[in-house]
């Protein structure tokens, strides 16, 4: 099973659209959003084309494909008009022999880490940076960000396939390293 996984669209209908067209040319089967779905919060800036609603509309055209976690930016009203589950704060995922455990990373995150083993993964967003540290048993992926991007990064996503995990740059479709 090929997994697509982003985070922190924070409402950008440019960016959404990108991200949705990648998912198709990539030929996933489910696409993990690490939260951060429709407000941009106080203190970000508006992402292009900030359109919550037109964001709700494509990623409800998506609904039965996403697998989600909620952000510190997502809220309870948020779920009143999305069609899939966007409140859980953490999930784990049992997929080629590896457990990884999905979260946004404001809560659990790679400083305050849930129960790991030797070799799982724990996926996050929230700081908008694409990273891959070993941290000892378990590894600390994190996708970036897909609208508003810190540190001079792309916007950006990853793929799990086969085992390996591939960080993209969504707008020029180049793969790339992230950081350490």
């Amino acid at each position: 099973m090929k997994l697509m996984i982003a985070s922190d669209l924070h409402g950008s209908a440019y960016y959404c659209r990108l991200l949705l067209e990648a998912f198709r040319r990539e030929g996933a089967q489910r696409l993990v959003l690490l939260g951060d779905l429709l407000y941009h919060g106080p203190r970000n800036p508006l992402p292009q084309e900030y359109d919550p609603p037109a964001v709700t509309a494509m990623l409800n055209e998506t609904a039965d494909k996403l697998l989600c976690v909620r952000g510190n930016c997502d809220a309870d009203v948020d779920q009143m008009v999305l069609q899939f589950p966007i409140l859980a704060e953490y999930c784990f995922l049992a997929l080629e022999g590896v457990t990884i455990c999905a979260a946004h990373g404001h809560r659990i995150g790679p400083d305050d880490p849930p129960p790991l083993q030797h070799g799982d993964y724990l996926l996050c967003g929230h700081i908008h940076i694409p990273v891959r540290r070993n941290c000892g048993t378990y590894t600390y992926l994190n996708p970036g960000s897909v609208a508003l991007p810190k540190e001079n990064t792309p916007h950006s996503f990853m793929t799990l396939e086969n085992g390996v995990f591939t960080w993209h740059d969504l707008v020029s479709g180049t793969t790339f390293q992230p950081l350490d």
